[in-house]
């Protein structure tokens, strides 16, 4: 199938997933991941309505990034080196990805130089796996009044990418889970952090995701027709 079909498919299914949640359709947020899809087949998906891209690698993005400039947001989604940290802040509006104190603290003091006021999401390890990174849920409780009081950072919220599992229903927990925490998180009325996005779901478990309260989700695959676009 094209990607026009593709992508008309992958919002059938948001808008039918929120609605049977009684949330609006239009609150759900579609993030094209686009890790080894070329610049050619990204402007087709722009061409249809896809606004946001989000990529793995920043040596990758950067050559996209010279291609199609900022017509659309570009998020980073996967794995940040702390030495790429200066060059992810000239190109991405978001760092969903953010996985360490080390990493934030390193992202604040490049934002300080560079005069920008960076958006990220902290990235939680929901399925506790060593392979993983991504704070523990207790861990992100106990520091995050310490990341808050960086400057030049706005935290919108939580991502994660929870254990692979065959079946989207096993996953199911692992997504509700991360809402919990982005509850206690809220409750715990923080200055300067926001839980505005919840960025979960990939292609075979992004309705699940919806249904646990997702309003960001990553897919690639169900788009570009790949495998392992989102990991």
């Amino acid at each position: 199938m094209s990607i026009a079909e593709n992508l008309r498919r992958i919002r059938e299914k948001i808008n039918r997933t929120a609605k049977k949640m009684g949330r609006d359709p239009q609150e759900i947020i579609l993030v094209a991941a686009t890790k080894n899809v070329d610049t050619f087949r990204i402007r087709e998906a722009m061409d249809n309505g896809i606004r946001i891209i989000g990529e793995n690698r920043l040596q990758e993005a950067k050559k996209k990034f010279q291609e199609l400039g900022n017509v659309v947001e570009w998020h980073f989604i996967g794995h940040l080196q702390t030495n790429k940290v200066r060059e992810a802040i000239d190109i991405f509006t978001m760092i969903q990805s953010v996985d360490s104190l080390h990493l934030v603290q390193l992202i604040s003091q490049e934002a300080v130089k560079k005069g920008k006021i960076q958006e990220i999401l902290l990235e939680v390890n929901v399925g506790r796996e060593i392979t993983k990174f991504g704070f523990l849920e207790e861990e992100l409780l106990n520091i995050i009044p310490t990341i808050a009081s960086l400057p030049n950072l706005s935290i919108q919220g939580l991502m994660t990418v929870p254990p692979y599992l065959p079946e989207a229903e096993e996953v199911r927990p692992y997504f509700r889970k991360l809402k919990e925490l982005s509850r206690k998180l809220e409750d715990c009325k923080i200055p300067g952090v926001k839980m505005r996005y919840l960025s979960m779901g990939m292609t075979h478990d992004f309705e699940v995701a919806i249904e646990e309260g997702a309003n960001m989700v990553r897919i690639g695959t169900g788009i570009f027709g790949l495998r392992n676009q989102e990991e």
